[in-house]
């Protein structure tokens, strides 16, 4: 059946966001007289946040008792990046333009805090009428909140909606939503995860994948 709204992840699902990292990071090693990391060791946890690219960038753990600080440090340098390099994953301008075209309305919901996202959306730049950020909700995916935040906004019902994501968080919180639940399996997903792992109603390797599904042609 075709969905009442299409809900989106960002980074790793609609925008391929990485290349703006790259710099990020290994500028913010080079500083510190580390060597700079591979490209794929960064994409890959460009998903898992602020906190994931901290460790990598300052080769620390994640419960290290000054990891938040850490974690502004990327941040405060990301934010003179954001979108420098940032694209819509191939075939997604199509993707939306045939939403537009069926009268589907279609959002984001993620977990990157709302200053980047709106920087991201502006730099690109990528109108969106409905941006749900960890801000505004209590509890972050992989709770539901957020994506039913973004239902209630389009005044559509959770169990009409798509999501779609490259994280099984994503996919946790479309279940719990009552969403049909889309694995991008393009997205930034660590070498050693297994999406299959996730159970997902759906997989897609491509937006041609998900054009498929809503063009009946799956």
């Amino acid at each position: 059946m075709s969905p009442a709204a299409v809900l989106f992840d960002l980074d790793g699902t609609l925008v391929d966001t990485a290349a703006d990292f790259y710099q990020v990071v290994n500028s913010l090693r080079a500083d510190i007289g580390k060597s700079p990391l591979s490209d794929d060791a960064i994409r890959e946890q460009v998903s898992n946040g602020g906190v994931a690219l901290a460790t990598i960038t300052y080769d620390i753990s994640r419960d290290h008792p000054d990891i938040q600080a850490y974690r502004q440090k990327v941040l405060d340098r990301y934010e003179t990046a954001v979108g420098a390099h940032a694209e819509l994953f191939d075939g997604f301008s199509e993707v939306l333009a045939f939403l537009a075209e069926q009268r589907i309305p279609w959002g984001i919901v993620t977990n990157k805090p709302r200053k980047y996202t709106e920087l991201l959306l502006d730099r690109m730049p990528l109108p969106c009428d409905f941006v749900v950020c960890p801000e505004d909700v209590i509890n972050n995916k992989p709770a539901p909140d957020s994506l039913l935040l973004c239902a209630e906004q389009m005044k559509v019902a959770a169990s009409q909606c798509w999501y779609v994501g490259d994280h099984i968080r994503d996919i946790q919180a479309a279940k719990a939503a009552g969403m049909l639940s889309i694995a991008a399996c393009f997205g930034y997903i660590e070498e050693q995860d297994d999406p299959a792992s996730w159970e997902a109603d759906h997989y897609i390797d491509s937006a041609q994948s998900l054009m498929a599904m809503l063009t009946g042609k799956d």
